[in-house]
């Protein structure tokens, strides 16, 4: 091998290892259900949620930037290293060959940018505007990892882009429940169109969460369809929102504008050894 050769091999490597590391520092529980992936998919997943959580603070925390330029720039940007199969942005320089390994369809890309341009001009969303947000925030990125879950198998995934549009989804709003009040409070921004941000009630509540169990069901029938190296990672995800929608659920209206609702590591545990106990016995199914 010559040198040449060599050094692009360590920078591919330290790409491979700053997506790693920025999925870590941002969401541990991500980082756990990835690395419960078969080893060929983890990279490949970290790739496409490093790229997606760089973008997404472009637009939520660099306040005092001209965020729109910013986003525009890293737009082409991600684009042109597609182009040239080549970023000096490790980020970006890992992500493209995702996009290249598992023919990760650019149409995706850009919708998920649309939506990101949504949240620097939009603070409150009627029906149509928040199903367009989720799916560009949210159901593109579960069609960007289920190309890669199916390895080039397009039967597979044509079979399985329902449901995975439907977990992304569930995902999302289970993630704007969450963050409702942050999101009010420090970005002036309020997705659910049912909700009245001065008067969250139990009713609306109600509302919302019905959507979500809807999602999550539908999406849990896709989950025991995934091929095997992707089936347990995913699960263990899903219990994990599971088991944090049934903790909002159990929350009032009040207690959700006033706090960050969270998983401890010891109930993450338990839902780690729940899941792997369903995996080995093949037993795969809701959480109760």
């Amino acid at each position: 091998m010559n040198r040449i050769e060599h050094n692009r091999q360590i920078y591919q490597k330290v790409s491979a290892r700053t997506s790693r590391y920025v999925t870590h520092e941002y969401s541990t529980s991500f980082s756990l259900s990835i690395f419960l992936l078969h080893q060929d998919l983890r990279g490949p997943i970290r790739g496409i949620y490093g790229f997606v959580r760089l973008t997404d603070e472009l637009v939520d925390t660099f306040h005092e930037t001209d965020q729109s330029a910013e986003l525009q720039s890293f737009k082409e940007q991600t684009y042109q290293a597609i182009r040239n199969r080549f970023s000096s942005n490790p980020v970006l320089h890992y992500f493209q060959q995702v996009v290249h390994d598992y023919q990760i369809d650019e149409s995706l890309i850009e919708t998920f940018f649309n939506s990101m341009e949504m949240d620097l001009h939009h603070n409150r969303y009627d029906r149509s505007a928040f199903e367009d947000y989720i799916y560009g925030s949210a159901e593109v990125v579960g069609l960007m990892c289920l190309h890669v879950f199916c390895e080039g198998d397009h039967e597979i995934f044509d079979q399985l882009k329902p449901y995975a549009l439907k977990l992304g989804a569930a995902y999302q709003k289970v993630n704007f429940l969450r963050d409702l009040g942050e999101d009010m409070e420090e970005l002036n921004r309020t997705y659910f169109p049912q909700f009245d941000r001065y008067n969250l009630n139990w009713h609306t509540k109600n509302q919302i969460e019905q959507e979500i169990e809807t999602d999550f069901n539908t999406a849990y029938q896709g989950i025991t369809r995934l091929p095997i190296k992707a089936k347990f990672g995913v699960y263990v995800s899903y219990l994990y929102y599971r088991r944090l929608f049934q903790k909002i659920k159990q929350t009032s209206p009040d207690q959700i504008l006033d706090r960050r609702i969270r998983i401890s590591n010891v109930r993450k545990g338990y839902i780690l050894c729940e899941a792997y106990m369903h995996h080995k016995l093949n037993r795969i199914r809701p959480t109760r």
